[in-house]
């Protein structure tokens, strides 16, 4: 079964032995671990906030966007891992190995629906 890993930071703390998720090497050894496992289907991390942009389209069909999203929350959602695992036990355990989920973060753990068109 597919479940999608959204990496959440939490707020920086201003040390780089403090910032959340982990150093780069923890990251780069995570990634080799998961795509040894054979488990990896695909994943991304994402560019800086500021580089978002934000569509909404009103019922009346007037599209707005906007820099952002500028959420009410101290959360970034930094990037993802989709991964093939057999249940949902197995893919909590690699959320828990991520280093996004360490310190201030946070791992979300969704399955990825399939349908059957």
């Amino acid at each position: 079964m597919k479940y999608m890993m959204l990496i959440y930071s939490g707020p920086a703390t201003g040390t780089a032995e403090e910032e959340p998720g982990g150093s780069f090497q923890d990251w780069v050894n995570y990634d080799k671990s998961v795509k040894e496992a054979g488990i990896w289907v695909s994943g991304e991390s994402l560019a800086d906030l500021t580089t978002a942009t934000t569509v909404r389209v009103a019922p009346s069909g007037e599209r707005t966007v906007t820099d952002g999203p500028f959420a009410e929350t101290r959360e970034i959602l930094g990037g993802f891992y989709v991964i093939d695992v057999p249940d949902l036990d197995v893919a909590l355990d690699w959320a828990a190995r991520c280093p996004g989920s360490r310190g201030a973060g946070a791992v979300v753990v969704r399955p990825v629906a399939e349908f059957d068109i």
